[in-house]
């Protein structure tokens, strides 16, 4: 199968792979990332905009790279919860048949000088970096891993969204 990422973000190649291999496992997976835009925010806020911005990637992935068999577009945002900020984010996968498949993530809260740091403009892995005095952890473990320990990284929360957004291909005779 040969998959294209609608990132080059290591965590979200490295994600969309091993979702593929759990879900179709003896599958030869070709998995590439290509760099493009969300067409949304560069901090996605709430759940419209950041589902909005992972299916623009894979819509527009599907567009420059037709010869592939399955697109994929993660896209993570943030969102208001009473007065707390929330993570979130949404994985979409199409297929060369125009099959759509959607999943999401679990959600959790960020620290108080992280959310203070977004609102005053700041992404999400910007702000990690400067609180936990880290360089480029969107790339690595994100706020998920700083938060837990690594006891889930950035790459493991968005391993579950590609398995739930690839339901359909697994189960094509009910989709």
């Amino acid at each position: 199968m040969k998959i294209i990422v609608a990132s080059k973000n290591p965590v979200k190649i490295n994600a969309a792979r091993e979702g593929f291999i759990k879900m179709f496992p003896g599958e030869s997976c070709d998995v590439e990332g290509i760099d493009i835009p969300s067409g949304v925010s560069h901090q996605p806020n709430g759940d419209e905009e950041t589902f909005a911005g992972a299916k623009q990637r894979t819509e527009t992935a599907s567009q420059l790279h037709p010869d592939a068999d399955f697109w994929v577009g993660i896209e993570g945002g943030v969102e208001e919860r009473e007065g707390e900020l929330a993570v979130l984010g949404w994985v979409v996968i199409k297929s060369h048949e125009g099959k759509w498949g959607k999943g999401g993530t679990g959600k959790f809260f960020l620290p108080h000088r992280v959310m203070e740091l977004i609102h005053q403009g700041k992404e999400l892995g910007d702000a990690n970096d400067l609180v936990f005095h880290k360089s480029g952890s969107k790339q690595g473990s994100g706020a998920t891993g700083l938060l837990t320990g690594d006891v889930i990284t950035r790459t493991m929360y968005y391993i579950d969204a590609v398995v739930l957004a690839l339901i359909p291909f697994k189960n094509t005779e009910l989709y």
